[in-house]
């Protein structure tokens, strides 16, 4: 995962209660928070990776490809839009001498790799030239032929069939394409690079060349969005009728253009869509893709065909698998130990030229922070079994998590049924601000991401 920025859990629950829309992350995708990793974490990282792998633990790759075409307004993620051809071959260059460096250690021990990622940026930036020598460097140190799964993030506008044809030739098996608007006016008063005739182009490109799955991503409560707008995207999205569809709500981290205007402007609150409004929207969104046979499988996805199209990555990774992440400022998981790249792009390089791990900063978690981070992922699929963390952590779940289960169950947004602790619709709607209820008192008062 690549890296994002941080601010308080008091702002956070302040932000997303009420109406407005204001400046700091909302999504959580991890815990411990990042804030509470160390530098000197980075020695722990190294013990991990001379140690054979626990038994029974699946491995992923992830690999962050930082440039874009331009940056988003709403971007907080590690990218670049400033770096010729010379630049991008080096770090790729970078990212699979990386991979050799890992290859060496105890920790891969026998396995095979169980999913791959490629994130950005957009990996889709990259010509077919350098896509297949990339991916021809990785499958020689570790090969992909047992993957179950290999995604792939795409902008339409970077979409040619010969693209397309490659990216498929590599082993793609979900491409993943980032629409976020069917309106040309939102994409670019938002930033984005690509604009709606690329988007029918890419989409009927991609079909003909029959992916497994493609999914499309979508942000509800974007700069200048509207009720009608908003409509159109599902009415867009349903006849498009992809094999599943990412929505994400609109959030305004401190390293966005967005909020850079605000804090020239003096303004408070972000010139977004209010909370109750995307999350009425994405509500909205749900239920016309329920109305049209597809499945709501976690806070943010819906998939047409359950039996065909699965998020692997995500659901591995939410139950402690570990992944190995390439490339600057990117986050990753071994042997249970968390760690992260280099944030910056030359040090990044230098520490692979250099034969280096490029590792910075990383934490190893408590057992309890264990089972945290897992009982609070696996709760934006909407449900968590107390039998699957009796078993993997020995913890009756009702009892260890009794206060905030309890709080949550009064608000109305959950009900224990058996086995299973379920968020309701509207719980799952706004599954990013109570899982916060579940943190360590240490981390309630902290910078998280």
């Amino acid at each position: 995962m690549s890296e994002k920025t941080e601010t308080t859990i008091e702002q956070a629950k302040t932000s997303s209660k009420g109406k407005d829309t204001t400046v700091g992350n909302y999504f959580v995708s991890n815990y411990p928070p990042f804030s509470s990793w160390k530098n000197e974490g980075a020695d722990e990282f190294e013990a991990a990776i001379a140690r054979p792998p626990s038994p029974d633990t699946p491995l992923g790759l992830y690999l962050h490809i930082p440039f874009c075409r331009k940056r988003c307004h709403f971007c907080y993620f590690r990218v670049y839009t400033d770096k010729n051809a010379a630049a991008i071959n080096g770090y790729l260059k970078a990212a699979a001498k990386e991979l050799e460096l890992y290859r060496q250690q105890p920790f891969i021990g026998d396995r095979d790799l169980d999913f791959i990622y490629f994130g950005g940026g957009t990996p889709s930036y990259l010509s077919v030239d350098q896509l297949t020598q990339l991916t021809d460097d990785l499958k020689r140190t570790l090969p992909w032929d047992k993957a179950r799964e290999v995604a792939f993030e795409c902008e339409p506008g970077t979409l040619t069939p010969h693209k397309l044809k490659a990216i498929r030739d590599i082993g793609v098996t979900r491409l993943s394409l980032g629409i976020e608007n069917f309106d040309d006016h939102i994409l670019e008063i938002n930033g984005r690079a690509h604009r709606t005739k690329e988007i029918g182009r890419a989409y009927e490109y991609a079909r003909e060349l029959e992916f497994p799955q493609i999914n499309i991503d979508l942000i509800a409560g974007m700069v200048e969005e509207t009720e009608d707008n908003w409509k159109r995207c599902i009415e867009k999205t349903l006849e498009l009728s992809p094999d599943s569809v990412t929505i994400y709500q609109m959030e305004v981290p401190y390293n966005t253009t967005i909020y850079k205007e605000m804090r020239e402007a003096g303004k408070l609150v972000a010139p977004v869509a209010d909370w109750e409004t995307k999350r009425r929207w994405v509500k909205e969104a749900f239920a016309a893709l329920e109305a049209e046979g597809y499945t709501i499988g976690s806070a943010y996805t819906a998939v047409k065909d359950k039996t065909k199209t699965s998020f692997i990555y995500r659901d591995q990774l939410w139950a402690g698998a570990d992944l190995l992440a390439l490339g600057v400022a990117s986050f990753g998981h071994i042997g249970g130990t968390h760690y992260q790249n280099q944030h910056d792009f030359e040090p990044y390089v230098n520490d692979l030229l250099d034969g280096k791990l490029p590792v910075y900063r990383g934490l190893t978690p408590s057992d309890d922070e264990r089972l945290i981070r897992e009982f609070i992922l696996q709760l934006k699929l909407g449900r968590s079994s107390c039998q699957y963390f009796n078993e993997k952590f020995n913890t009756d779940v009702l009892k260890r998590f009794a206060a905030p289960l309890q709080q949550i169950k009064d608000w109305g947004f959950l009900t224990v049924e058996g086995d299973e602790i379920r968020l309701n619709r509207d719980g799952l709607l706004q599954v990013d601000r109570l899982l916060h209820e579940f943190f360590l008192p240490e981390h309630r008062n902290v910078r998280y991401a």
